[in-house]
């Protein structure tokens, strides 16, 4: 029987603390792989990515090299919002009946799980493992399989990283394979920032 983790999100950039979080929840739960998939329209999220979807790709395959039981997914590689069931169903096509998924996700990415699309189904198919701090509480839906995994991680965000390396601070948290793929592409760098809000 595989165990296989889901991890989605924006990933704009990947940072190590994305890392770090898959790293325990593999051992936490003993999965045999992680597969992090970038989004390519969230529809929970007001504004899109900064960074294209091509380049937050190649970020997340680069950030895999660091454990051989990380995968980049290119799942929501399509130009369309990404909806969590429908990703779901694509996985379990490719699985065999007794491997078992289970989808990684922040507490507060989770409080909002009361208006994804077709989430009785979602529910069906997955089990959550929910990040958050010791001792948060959060709700959880009727029908929900939920696994707390709590992290003391320090307060890592992309955006705030996103912000650091549009005034030239290098100095931040993301792998340094990743670190030098945006120096080398020049994508958070103040002209691109620029072209991105305009």
């Amino acid at each position: 029987m595989m165990r296989l983790g889901l991890f989605g999100g924006t990933f704009d950039p990947i940072h190590d603390a994305h890392l770090a979080v898959a790293r325990e929840a593999a051992d936490a739960f003993s999965l045999d792989e992680v597969w992090f998939i970038p989004n390519a329209i969230p529809p929970h999220k007001e504004t899109g990515a900064q960074a294209s979807w091509a380049d937050r790709f190649a970020m997340v395959e680069l950030a895999c090299a660091a454990d051989s039981r990380f995968r980049a997914s290119r799942l929501e590689e399509a130009n369309r919002k990404s909806y969590t069931i429908q990703t779901l169903q694509t996985v379990r096509s490719q699985l065999r009946t007794e491997d078992k998924i289970y989808f990684l996700i922040g507490a507060d990415a989770f409080a909002d799980i009361g208006i994804w699309y077709r989430k009785e189904e979602v529910f069906a198919m997955t089990e959550f493992i929910v990040v958050s701090r010791p001792g948060h509480v959060y709700g959880v839906p009727p029908g929900a399989r939920v696994h707390r995994l709590e992290s003391v991680r320090m307060a890592v965000s992309s955006s705030g990283i996103r912000r650091e390396l549009e005034v030239g601070n290098f100095d931040v948290p993301v792998p340094p394979a990743v670190l030098d793929y945006i120096e080398r592409n020049a994508i958070y760098h103040p002209a691109a920032a620029k072209a991105a809000s305009s």
